[in-house]
């Protein structure tokens, strides 16, 4: 029996979270695209802490926003649900659907959301996993299509396309997905964590002691009597250690010259400081952070620069006007639905990276830059 679709553009259940039933459902004919791009970059977050790091200030830094309505009923109507909408996974507000927005969009490049209706209301507004979305150019180079799983695990065009939300960042012109701040991190990634490996093999090494027992002086015996000399020697090194092991202090008794060394002692652990920090001068470089917010102490004085700040503010502008339209269609199918006036402004919190005392003195100089012009014009 095939499902109806209702009229008006009401979603009768989620689409972004449902009929992922089967965990091989996408095999059945269709093949995902770029799944191992993205299965990189979160591991690629899991196993690097900075980069983790990196996103979430990111997302923080970003800030929130204000919503400025033409109408006092509609202002206090947004505000409460702005406020108190659910947007899934237990949490609530705007404030939360951003977050995690903002941080699939610089994970995957892509980040892709859904307006909840039910009754001719909006009633909850969800971020969805984008890995399990596929992307489709539509008939028009300004259309574009999503694509999901069904309840029989078969990829199909998710119905209610003016419900979604789709956003993407840095996209190219030879495809509609968008590209994650995690691009060109990878060969980078892929040797330091072979140094990390190295040295916890090293220190697991160093750590967990060998050793190499020879005694000498059993060229008069004969092969069953150095046999069994080595073997009563072998199980007495072996009560040794294991009453070490319990605390107990056991003295090791052997008949005979016994030459006792650490199996790769003389090896020196190679010193990684040099290159870990090339590494992740170039990781931190590609997120647009000073290294002092990610908690790498690499200069003398831990402060950001007029440069600096005015380079990472640009970096959150350009994130804002990226999911501003997302935002704002937010807003404005919640006041459509509720036949208010749905012209809406989207004010965002200041960036505030610098010193207050700097921004007092900048003040403070462009006050006084505009007395004198003003003094000039009057003496003319």
């Amino acid at each position: 029996m095939k499902r109806k679709k209702k009229s008006g553009g009401v979603a009768a259940v989620c689409q972004l979270r449902c009929g992922d039933t089967h965990p091989f459902g996408s095999l059945r004919g269709f093949v995902p695209l770029g799944g191992g791009e993205e299965r990189v970059y979160r591991e690629m977050r899991e196993a690097i802490p900075v980069l983790d790091a990196a996103v979430g200030k990111m997302v923080r830094l970003c800030g929130g926003f204000q919503v400025k309505c033409t109408s006092p009923e509609a202002q206090r109507k947004l505000n409460n649900f702005l406020e108190m909408m659910p947007c899934g996974r237990g949490q609530m507000g705007i404030e939360s659907f951003l977050s995690g927005y903002l941080d699939s969009l610089l994970t995957y490049g892509r980040a892709v959301g859904e307006l909840v209706v039910a009754g001719g209301k909006l009633r909850a507004v969800c971020w969805g996993d984008v890995t399990k979305l596929e992307v489709q150019e539509g008939e028009n180079a300004l259309e574009t299509v999503l694509w999901g799983m069904d309840e029989h695990g078969l990829m199909r065009p998710l119905p209610y396309q003016n419900l979604l939300l789709f956003t993407t960042w840095h996209p190219e012109p030879a495809h509609p997905y968008g590209v994650s701040l995690f691009r060109g991190m990878p060969f980078l990634a892929d040797i330091l964590m072979k140094i990390y490996n190295t040295i916890g093999t090293n220190w697991e090494r160093a750590g967990n002691i060998r050793y190499s027992v020879t005694c000498k002086g059993g060229e008069e015996l004969d092969g069953a009597a150095a046999q069994e000399r080595g073997r009563l020697i072998a199980e007495e090194w072996a009560k040794a250690m294991e009453d070490n092991k319990n605390g107990t202090v056991r003295d090791f008794v052997a008949v005979g010259d016994v030459d006792i060394k650490v199996i790769g002692g003389e090896a020196p652990i190679l010193d990684s400081q040099v290159p870990v920090r090339q590494i992740l001068e170039q990781l931190v470089a590609k997120t647009g952070l000073p290294p002092f917010l990610l908690g790498l102490s690499w200069s003398t004085t831990e402060r950001m620069s007029t440069q600096q700040a005015d380079l990472l503010t640009s970096e959150l502008w350009a994130l804002r006007r990226a999911v501003e339209p997302a935002m704002r269609k937010i807003c404005q199918t919640y006041l459509a639905l509720e036949g208010l006036d749905n012209r809406v402004k989207i004010e965002w919190d200041d960036i505030s990276l610098q010193d207050i005392t700097q921004e007092a003195q900048a003040d403070l100089y462009r006050a006084q830059a505009e007395k004198y012009r003003a003094e000039a014009k009057k003496e003319e």
